[in-house]
């Protein structure tokens, strides 16, 4: 068998400049495999909502608004499902989209938009830029929407990893459309025939219809090769070792691109996982809610944040152990540290000495010894109260 007869198709697929879908692009393995691990990973983080009253963080267990983020929409999809629509769409569409149906100053219900209804009208006008949102021929305004734009240049669409990276995932796909032809072909090996003496032109088409059957008729599954004929097989042929050897480059460079590291699954990668993809996410999508679901009254003092705490489980020992050191070391107060962690403070406005009993409140200038049951305020120069400092 001429290896020119199989270099020719797979250079063919592999130059191929066929148009790339969404729906190609998930085929690939690889590619599925990325958006469904993000997707999944952000649909089971929690969303919470904070107000701010001064130092005080105060969560917002009740409000409606957190029921249908985290549990029931209201539509269909509930929000585990709607969240990794989302997704999907931001890395496959042109941005997720999903409606706040509102009445009044509450919000009903959430209502998630596939990215392909969704089409935008903008103004003419380049500094002042504005919109319109169509979906089947009714008009909406950009602020009835959750809109998480990915690499958007304009603030109106996002930037897809079809339309960005089309070349490179049609060689994945163009891959997968050489290997379903192997397959079809039963998996047909390659080789040539050898022969001890010089062949008839019959006995070559003979030779070729008989060969032709056998990979395109799935009843036959044999050739008899007679008159001293042998057929060798042949190794793989440079244009093959070269597409496996990028399949599996391809579909690294690919997670990469995502932020998703090679050694997703041990403490190392899990970590560059969480900073470098799902961090990037989260933190558009958490503003996304913010612009959409507070009022005007609440912006600046409610927000919505996400709670890591499960994905960050491995790295709560050693988080809460530097708090320690930097609470008995007095570089943290216990109410600041609570609030690094989004925790209604305790009032507490002490630091500790490191003689474990004494406090310290440095907003009155006071030492408080709770085994002893006595506070000396600590005056100018170092000294407590009625004694002279040295």
């Amino acid at each position: 068998m001429d290896e020119n007869a199989v270099a020719e198709p797979l250079l063919r697929a592999w130059l191929s400049r066929e148009n790339m879908t969404r729906a190609k692009a998930m085929q690939i393995p690889y590619v599925a495999g990325a958006i469904n691990e993000i997707a999944k990973t952000v649909a089971n983080i929690p969303i919470r909502l904070y107000r701010k009253e001064g130092k005080k963080v105060i969560e917002i267990a009740d409000d409606p608004r957190v029921f249908l983020l985290n549990e029931e929409t209201g539509d269909t999809l509930d929000a585990n499902q709607m969240k990794q629509a989302v997704v999907r769409d931001y890395y496959l569409g042109r941005g997720g989209y999903i409606y706040v149906n509102w009445d009044g100053l509450d919000v009903q219900s959430l209502h998630y938009v596939f990215s392909e209804y969704v089409a935008i009208a903008p103004n003419t006008d380049v500094i002042f830029k504005d919109y319109a949102i169509l979906i089947q021929g009714r008009t909406y305004f950009p602020d009835q929407f959750i809109r998480v734009l990915r690499n958007t240049d304009n603030g109106m669409q996002g930037n897809s990893i079809v339309d960005q990276n089309s070349m490179a995932l049609n060689v994945g796909y163009s891959t997968l459309e050489y290997e379903k032809g192997l397959v079809k072909t039963g998996g047909n090996k390659k080789g040539f025939v050898k022969s001890a003496r010089k062949l008839s032109q019959a006995a070559i088409d003979a030779l070729k219809n008989a060969w032709k059957r056998l990979y395109q008729n799935n009843t036959e599954n044999v050739v008899i090769l007679n008159e001293g004929l042998e057929f060798q097989e042949a190794s793989n042929t440079s244009v093959e070792m070269q597409m496996n050897e990028n399949k599996k480059t391809n579909g690294e460079e690919f997670r990469r691109l995502l932020g998703i590291p090679d050694d997703l699954g041990n403490e190392a990668g899990d970590k560059a996982f969480i900073k470098y993809c799902i961090n990037t996410f989260m933190g558009e999508f958490m503003t996304a809610l913010n612009r959409a679901l507070l009022l005007e009254s609440e912006k600046g003092t409610y927000y919505f944040a996400p709670d890591m705490s499960e994905l960050t489980k491995g790295d709560i020992d050693k988080r809460y152990e530097a708090y320690k050191v930097a609470a008995d070391t007095g570089w943290l107060q216990l109410d600041e540290i609570r609030a690094i962690e989004n925790r209604e403070p305790l009032g507490i406005d002490m630091i500790k000495l490191g003689l474990q009993d004494v406090l310290y409140n440095p907003k009155t200038s006071e030492i408080y010894i709770p085994n002893m049951n006595k506070s000396y305020k600590i005056k100018e120069g170092g000294s407590k109260e009625g004694q002279q400092s040295n």
